[in-house]
């Protein structure tokens, strides 16, 4: 086995996020099933490399963005498993309050910013913070995460457009999972490698392996360096794939169980446990307690939603527009 150029932090850091990605998730889906969980419910299972990857290299400061496929992105930017977990159940104590669901988590100190539920949404805005930090005069970097789906939006283009002109500090990230909803991409568009797209705007665009954390990581290092020096936006398409359906009520049978079974060989979670046993750098006994530690967060995340209030009714007049500019929705 060749030896990784990744140190021994890297790697149990990946398994320990992905893991708490993986568990989180399959938790939510047996919540779902339970009717504890309502509304929209789009789950992460087996992408969780493309975000894993991504986290060794920003920092604390750097903003995310990203669909409404979400719930994993917000666990990795440090938004606790409790006020995802919250906000899934509708609780008041949820990151959104109760208010956003699923679909639509946000946490400002941890420079998270969504959870967006119309496709595309996130694109141009994710421009937008990245522009505010130009402005500002910082070395932040937005990430913008968007489906395969969402190129097809015109939004799409007038971002990259205004983010090259602009030399704007954001990675836009295609997670090509190879199907918008129930349809592949190559029923959609005539380019079926999406990283092209970013070429008609001159921004350095690639194709990344994203069930590999570790080709994660280093194309994300490339387009954060490129961003923090002020030379602009970079596109990736992260080809990754989702064992599970499109949201909770899609059997996906527009797809083969043998397709699944091909990805699902290349279990990105597995991977990386694989590489720290091969490595010897961690004993059984050390991973047990990950994986204890992992499947504690979560069960406490559930505990803390069942017991938590939901919303008082007067927080459907809260947050809905500013007091500020208007003082008389209150009277």
């Amino acid at each position: 086995m060749a030896k990784s150029k990744f140190k021994k932090d890297h790697y149990l850091k990946w398994y320990e996020s992905m893991l708490l990605m993986r568990k989180f998730e399959e938790r939510a889906g047996q919540l779902y099933g339970m009717q504890k969980i309502k509304g929209f419910c789009h789950l992460y299972i087996g992408q969780e490399a493309v975000v894993a990857g991504a986290m060794t290299v920003l920092t604390p400061e750097d903003n995310m963005i990203t669909a409404y496929r979400d719930h994993a992105h917000a666990l990795a930017k440090g938004v606790s498993a409790r006020a995802v977990m919250a906000e899934l159940y509708g609780k008041a104590t949820g990151c959104s309050k109760g208010k956003g669901g699923s679909m639509h988590m946000f946490d400002a100190k941890a420079r998270f910013f969504g959870g967006h539920g119309i496709v595309g949404g996130q694109i141009p805005l994710g421009a937008g913070i990245a522009f505010a930090d130009k402005f500002n005069g910082n070395k932040n970097v937005t990430v913008c995460y968007m489906g395969d789906g969402a190129v097809r939006q015109g939004a799409f283009h007038e971002a990259l457009n205004m983010a090259m002109n602009w030399k704007l500090p954001v990675i836009f990230i295609i997670e090509n999972n190879n199907y918008a909803m129930g349809t592949s991409v190559e029923r959609t568009s005539n380019v079926t490698e999406l990283y092209k797209l970013g070429l008609a705007y001159d921004i350095p665009s690639e194709p990344v392996d994203g069930m590999e954390v570790e080709a994660v990581h280093d194309a994300m290092e490339k387009a954060v360096e490129r961003a923090r020096k002020g030379d602009g936006p970079t596109l990736l398409e992260m080809n990754t794939y989702r064992y599970k359906g499109h949201s909770m009520s899609d059997p996906a049978k527009y797809r083969t169980k043998e397709e699944v079974e091909s990805y699902k060989a290349k279990d990105p979670v597995e991977i990386v446990l694989k590489t720290i046993q091969d490595n010897k750098f961690a004993t059984s006994a050390e991973i047990e307690v990950i994986n204890n530690k992992v499947s504690d967060i979560v069960e406490d995340c559930v505990k803390f939603s069942e017991e938590s209030p939901y919303p008082d009714p007067s927080e459907l007049y809260i947050d809905v527009y500013s007091q500020k500019d208007y003082p008389y929705i209150m009277d």
